[in-house]
């Protein structure tokens, strides 16, 4: 009887008890405001980077809130020191920062204040990142950027290092490692500029990179000095599979005498003859042809998506850089590329008249 009691004293106490008042201007049963936080805009010394670089920017330099441009300067380099990745309005800043602080200025603080920028800034909106695009476009179009400007900018990238090298391959080392096309002379420039700080970080394919310096050739040697691969064993590789005329195989009997015959009317993206390798060539170091008439041996290397030129079907795309021209007298001639080829998959024979005959062909390289 007792424990029924103290059930029914609780519940009567639980459902008599009086609801908290309102607060003041809400109606009676309304539910409390849901307390909204404000998104967390980074230490107050990026907050406000924007502006202060803004009042840098002005004609007097930012001295009408510090008294002095110097001080003001000085000040903004603190500034951006304690800010850890600066908002996008500051970062757009930097092509102004460039102009006002070019590389021969004797005050070195607002190239370091740009320095300090590009390195901190997100890729996305990197200034010196966007400074590498925007120099190599130029140089396509036959402008005719700094490149010791574009240099720095690539050296100060940051995180957009990655980025901006990629750029480079597509722009640059792809055009350069292709036949056919015609690469201006201010943009190979370009790629022999920057090229070197991507290869040391490790940015730029080896394998791209040696396309184009056998491409270019004299057009542009210094891509030849930047082979890091050592020497390697070689000899003579058949092809795992060959595409083109049914007699091909007399191309690699070892017997002079045969040859096989190459149509001009059969002459397509794969040439007249397609000599493919499954796994890919790891390197191809020289070419020996014995042919009856003039002709070309181009090598066929996998690359990155947008570079080059595209797969038959849009299957991926490839570069294919010239590695080998023989006149055809009907003796042996030897093609010895500056630096080895990389990551072949097929070698591709054009013959540039009617009634060719390849003879012999051997390709020297290794597995």
């Amino acid at each position: 009887m007792l424990v029924a009691l103290l059930a029914f004293a609780r519940l009567y106490y639980v459902t008599h008890q009086t609801p908290p008042a309102p607060a003041p201007g809400q109606a009676p049963g309304a539910k409390p405001p849901v307390k909204i936080t404000p998104p967390d805009l980074g230490p107050a010394a990026c907050r406000g980077l924007d502006a202060v670089l803004g009042d840098l920017l002005s004609p007097d330099g930012g001295a009408s809130t510090s008294g002095d441009a110097g001080t003001a300067w000085s000040d903004a380099r603190r500034q951006l020191g304690d800010c850890p990745t600066p908002p996008a309005a500051a970062c757009a800043r930097g092509p102004a920062l460039a102009s006002l602080a070019p590389l021969t200025a004797r005050d070195g603080v607002p190239r370091e204040l740009l320095a300090t920028l590009c390195e901190r800034c997100a890729p996305a909106d990197n200034p010196c990142g966007q400074a590498v695009t925007r120099a190599l476009q130029e140089a396509a179009r036959r402008g005719n950027p700094d490149l010791q400007e574009a240099h720095w900018s690539l050296e100060h990238a940051g995180t957009a290092l990655g980025a901006a090298c990629q750029e480079l391959v597509r722009q640059a080392v792809g055009p350069a490692a292709v036949t056919g096309a015609d690469v201006e002379p201010r943009l190979l420039a370009m790629l022999e500029e920057l090229a070197p700080t991507c290869v040391t970080t490790g940015q730029l394919p080896a394998p791209l990179l040696n396309a184009a310096a056998v491409q270019q050739g004299s057009r542009a040697p210094r891509l030849a000095t930047l082979h890091t691969q050592g020497a390697v064993e070689a000899k003579a590789i058949e092809p795992d599979q060959q595409k083109g005329p049914g007699d091909a195989f007399r191309a690699f009997d070892r017997d002079e005498l045969s040859g096989v015959k190459l149509s001009m009317a059969e002459v397509g993206s794969d040439g007249a003859l397609r000599l493919e390798y499954a796994p890919t060539l790891k390197y191809a170091v020289s070419f020996q042809v014995l042919a009856t008439g003039p002709g070309s041996l181009r090598a066929h290397i996998r690359a990155p998506d947008g570079v080059g030129r595209q797969e038959p079907g849009g299957t991926g795309f490839f570069v294919d850089p010239t590695v080998c021209r023989f006149r055809g007298t009907g003796r042996w001639e030897v093609c010895k590329p500056a630096v080895p080829l990389l990551d072949v998959d097929a070698v591709s024979v054009v013959p540039e008249r009617p009634a060719v005959e390849l003879k012999e062909l051997e390709i020297i390289g290794a597995r």
